[in-house]
């Protein structure tokens, strides 16, 4: 089954099992996946992180953007990884999500140093190759937050990997405007 949660929930699995770990996470809207009463995976979505995103995407301006979504968290228990049950997830909040709110694009993200987007693939988004190369600033090996860098001493800055884009349109109008290149 599955069902919309509570952020404490999802927490408690995304702290665990996702590879971000505790970091902090936006949601707008969390489905978790249970089985046997159990939660045993959750998918956490919410507004574009970057609204530049949506403007390079698409070319919509900041107020135009209503209804783009991001998926920025998929988790599930170890046990259940490999057999089907992310598609399973994804595809069915995707549903729900459409049904209840308001969706006209999904976009999702997949770290190239740890996986491909295998998942994604299997639900139809369409992918769009890879984000442009960015860098993270490090200081004494612990990355710090956005923020202000200027005037820190002992920071450097670091590649930060690339990861896959993944993209799913439901409004052919926004079908049209994709400007991100497709790759097949």
């Amino acid at each position: 089954m599955i069902t919309e949660i509570n952020k404490e929930l999802a927490k408690q699995l995304i702290s665990k099992y996702h590879y971000l770990g505790s970091k902090g996470f936006r949601s707008s809207v969390i489905y978790g996946l249970y089985i046997n009463n159990n939660l045993i995976g959750c998918a956490v979505y919410h507004g574009v992180s970057a609204p530049e995103t949506v403007v390079g995407a698409f070319g919509l301006k900041r107020n135009e953007q209503e209804g783009i979504w991001e998926l920025g968290r998929l988790v599930l228990l170890p046990e259940y990884n490999g057999k089907n049950y992310g598609s399973h997830l994804v595809g069915k909040s995707l549903k729900q999500l459409r049904n209840n709110y308001k969706a006209r694009a999904v976009i999702s993200y997949a770290d190239s140093s740890l996986h491909n987007g295998g998942i994604y693939k299997a639900c139809n988004f369409i992918y769009c190759g890879m984000t442009t190369k960015k860098k993270d600033f490090y200081v004494n090996g612990v990355k710090q937050e956005r923020g202000k860098t200027k005037g820190i001493i002992g920071g450097k800055w670091l590649d930060r990997p690339k990861k896959h884009r993944f993209i799913i349109i439901y409004d052919k109008g926004l079908r049209r405007k994709l400007k991100w290149e497709i790759i097949k």
